[in-house]
């Protein structure tokens, strides 16, 4: 048993419900085919609360209402890793996209030899995982075909219902490495934009994630807020992050690309003083993490406007 199963192990032990989630998720998920039933009983699992989908209140029941309800077709390729950086230069620039080194169908038709010393490897259909690849001298290929195959027989749309995913095409994507010449010994900062109809109204800071992680919320005027989230571990920073210098064209962008959607986060980086795209998610923590103090779960929720 390696270190990482034990750790998963004492967790469930720690904690009963995470186990009950993992094996719902797991093996009940494949046989509960209508969306709202299996919605309610994971909220249920997750929350401790009944889904209220005839007058959602919570940040996290509109989210839920989102997923069932609003269905545009424009929705998979936003968050399609590959077709997404087309959509969004289309918008803002080419300019502003990370560039890519390739894509393809199979771990085994890539051609490392082809690739550069640095490089960052994922999956077009998958959220979160990802492989950096620092120095080709170190980087384990097997360990990474491993954790990419599994990523491919992953359907990400099954576990938390973001039907978005059901339509985007598995294919694994190297792009190249950034890295902000100013801050190279920690990974980039993430600048997440949480808007409402278009409008940004809350920008996401999160920093250290290889050690320990701080995020903190601030408004369009860079005032810093009280609440913490989505994790529940989360905490703030000891010393605040500054305001980006690109700050301005950040909110222009996260205006332009969130356009005619209720509710969408637009993640954004600042690398060497110039702005670039991350993604566009629709449903942070698939809408089931939370904020700290619990009163934000609502305020946050008062400002999505669902449609008619």
């Amino acid at each position: 048993m390696t270190g990482k199963q034990k750790k998963i192990i004492k967790g469930w032990i720690t904690n009963p419900k995470s186990f009950v989630i993992f094996v719902f998720s797991r093996c009940v998920t494949h046989l509960i085919k209508d969306d709202e039933r299996y919605l309610k009983m994971l909220y249920r699992l997750e929350m401790g609360a009944t889904l209220n989908l005839k007058n959602p209140q919570t940040f996290q029941e509109k989210l839920q209402w989102l997923k069932l309800y609003n269905r545009k077709p424009e929705y998979s390729k936003m968050v399609d890793k590959y077709e997404a950086k087309k959509y969004v230069a289309s918008i803002i620039g080419d300019e502003y996209i990370i560039p890519t080194l390739g894509v393809w169908d199979s771990f085994d038709d890539i051609d490392f030899s082809q690739l550069p010393d640095c490089f960052v490897l994922k999956c077009t259909h998958d959220s979160g995982r990802i492989i950096i690849c620092k120095s080709k001298s170190t980087f384990d290929i097997d360990i990474a075909r491993k954790r990419i195959n599994k990523a491919m027989r992953t359907n990400y749309y099954l576990r938390g219902r973001e039907w978005p995913y059901k339509d985007v095409k598995p294919r694994i994507i190297v792009e190249q490495f950034m890295e902000d010449s100013g801050n190279l010994k920690h990974p980039l900062v993430d600048y997440k934009f949480y808007c409402f109809n278009g409008i940004p109204k809350f920008c996401q800071v999160i920093q250290n994630r290889d050690t320990k992680e701080t995020i903190d919320f601030f408004d369009m005027d860079w005032r810093h807020q009280e609440f913490v989230g989505l994790n529940k571990k989360a905490v703030h920073a000891v010393q605040m992050p500054s305001k980006p210098y690109n700050f301005k064209i950040m909110k222009r962008f996260a205006n332009e690309l969130s356009k005619d959607i209720p509710f969408s986060r637009i993640d954004l980086y600042e690398i060497n003083n110039k702005v670039y795209f991350g993604e566009i998610t629709l449903f942070p923590a698939s809408g089931f993490g939370e904020f700290t103090p619990n009163k934000y779960n609502e305020q946050l929720g008062n400002m999505v406007s669902l449609p008619n």
